[in-house]
């Protein structure tokens, strides 16, 4: 393990004050800003699979960020965290008010890549730690920066929830609309409160329901339906907390590049890089439900061929799709973990002609993937997962729920409650 130890740490002593207005460009959001980075990931410490989530006064419990840097240039990476309100905008708060310790610190944990054809160098930092702690629940930006905020890495959303918790009991059921029964799912909750004191439930309790690791279908600030005995009841007939279920993720498994894995055709070096090939999927819009076990829509690096620390090396990864349905007022791109999540311009399909189908590839990491076909209408950035997928209400999808308390005498709002629930 290597660290690197320059003469900042005096200028560490000295806290300076960035308040909340933010004056340079970032999104409250995921988000990668610097050509060369790649595979990031933000979860709980040795926990491959988790939502970002800690807690006040945790002990021991930390969130461990990682990702990569292919262009392996000179890098001053520090990191700072932003707080926010419970629908993503940035608090009001001084840094001073929720972060005990220093406002940033240096990323100073790396790695270089091991035997690996892409070169790279891998980053990581682990926090709370001793440097930088918070005082305040709520919704948080991990900001990455290259020395000085703005020129931005990167932004993670994650989240500290308070340790005494209200009591979220949850259940995912068939929409109650007859138009969608059969291919949306609808998120129903009751809160018991516990500690917390709620006088203005209206205006200050707002709770927002995630499905798998989507944020950009997130249901944001629903406030409660019903209350009786001391529950609030979250379960709506209008609606508001219903998702399309969707379908299954599709998997494949490119761990090993010394033989086909799960749904790998052929794997090839060319050009210098390694290169695999995905099995073909078939547009399946109004096909029957298809029970799989998936990640929901998740990856996990790791390399079968080789025992070492970083030596998980990127593959120039083909997707290929077939459809008898046409895309023209529209895009379809690959989605997923592997993207981020997000829109990426490499996973757009393209139409081949004289194979007939559509086809896009784009490097990742060595790992185990889910992923899904979207669809984008032209001119919009509407992201439609049934439109080349399908939609079904047995679909496994994970829903978590996220319950903000803006409690009398305070001007930020407080994570009480955290529950993760999937259809029954």
């Amino acid at each position: 393990m290597m660290k690197r130890y320059p003469i900042y740490i005096l200028l560490m002593f000295m806290v300076f004050q960035l308040n909340a207005q933010w004056d340079f460009d970032f999104q409250t959001d995921n988000r990668i800003y610097m050509s060369g980075i790649h595979s990031v990931s933000l979860r709980p410490t040795d926990v491959r699979l988790g939502d970002p989530i800690a807690h006040l006064g945790g002990g021991n419990e930390q969130l461990t960020l990682e990702f990569d840097d292919v262009e392996t240039d000179d890098h001053y990476f520090k990191y700072t965290f932003i707080h926010c309100t419970h629908d993503w905008k940035i608090s009001d708060m001084n840094q001073v008010e929720y972060i005990s310790g220093f406002n940033e610190d240096m990323i100073d944990q790396y790695d270089y890549s091991f035997n690996t054809i892409v070169h790279y160098t891998h980053y990581q930092v682990s926090f709370p730690n001793e440097n930088m702690s918070f005082t305040k629940s709520g919704n948080y930006i991990l900001l990455v920066y290259d020395d000085t905020p703005d020129n931005p890495v990167l932004t993670r959303r994650f989240m500290v929830a308070e340790d005494a918790e209200a009591k979220i009991t949850c259940n995912v059921h068939h929409a109650t609309d007859v138009n969608n029964h059969f291919t949306h799912q609808e998120v129903g909750f009751e809160v018991a409160p516990g500690p917390y004191v709620v006088r203005n439930p209206a205006m200050t309790l707002h709770a927002t329901i995630k499905q798998n690791g989507r944020w950009d279908n997130a249901k944001y600030g629903l406030t409660y339906h019903s209350f009786m005995n001391n529950v609030f009841s979250f379960d709506y007939v209008d609606g508001r907390n219903s998702f399309p279920g969707g379908a299954e993720f599709h998997t494949f498994d490119i761990s090993t590049l010394r033989s086909n894995a799960d749904r790998i055709v052929s794997i090839d070096f060319a050009n210098h890089r390694n290169q695999a090939y995905v099995l073909m999927d078939e547009a399946r819009p109004y096909g029957a439900y298809e029970s799989r076990s998936t990640m929901n829509g998740a990856c996990v690096y790791y390399n079968r061929d080789l025992p070492n620390a970083y030596s998980e090396d990127y593959v120039n990864t083909y997707f290929t799709l077939k459809s008898k349905y046409p895309f023209t007022d529209g895009d379809v791109y690959v989605f997923g973990e592997l993207t981020d999540w997000q829109l990426k311009e490499d996973a757009k399909l393209h139409f081949n002609r004289e194979q007939n189908y559509w086809e896009t590839c784009f490097y990742i990491k060595q790992g185990k993937y889910n992923y899904q076909y979207v669809y984008v209408p032209k001119g919009t950035q509407e992201i439609d997962a049934t439109y080349v997928e399908g939609s079904h209400y047995e679909t496994q999808n994970q829903y978590t729920i996220l319950l903000y308390f803006r409690e009398e005498g305070t001007s930020y709002d407080k994570l009480i409650g955290v529950e993760h629930c999937v259809m029954q």
